[in-house]
C-alpha cells in the first residue's frame, strides 16, 4: 500500500504558473509509473503527464510545451510544473502511481484558471 497526498493547487490567472506535488508515504524508487490525471466537471478523467521509472515521459498534446513532470526519489515526490496556464486547464488534478500491477490514487487537488 501507498498513500499519496497532492498539494499545490489553487486559483491562478491565465498565463500564470503552478507546481503540483504528489508526496508518497514510502519510497517511489520501485514505482513503474507515476502520472498526473485531471478531471474537469462533466468530463472524463484524462491523462496529463506520466513519468516512468527510468525517466521517460509522456504528455497529453494539450499540455506539451507547457507542463513538465518530474520525480525526486529522495523526497518520494512527483511534481507537475504547469506554465502558461489556460482556463481549459481548470480541473481536479490527481496523482496515480503503478507498482507491480497495482494502482494507487491521491485525493486530488483543485486547479482553477481564471480568464
Amino acid at each position: 500500500q501507498v498513500q499519496l497526498v497532492e498539494s499545490g493547487g489553487g486559483l491562478v490567472q491565465a498565463g500564470g504558473s503552478l507546481r503540483l506535488s504528489c508526496a508518497a508515504s514510502r519510497s517511489i524508487f520501485s514505482f513503474d509509473l507515476m502520472a498526473w490525471y485531471r478531471q474537469a466537471p462533466g468530463k472524463q478523467r484524462e491523462l496529463v503527464a506520466a513519468i516512468r521509472r527510468r525517466g521517460s515521459t509522456d504528455y497529453a498534446d494539450s499540455v506539451k510545451g507547457r507542463f513538465t513532470i518530474s520525480r525526486d526519489n529522495a523526497k518520494m515526490t512527483v511534481y507537475l510544473q504547469m506554465n502558461s496556464l489556460k482556463p481549459e486547464d481548470t480541473a481536479v488534478y490527481y496523482c496515480r502511481v503503478s507498482e507491480w500491477g497495482s494502482d494507487y490514487w491521491g485525493q486530488g487537488t483543485q486547479v482553477t484558471v481564471s480568464s
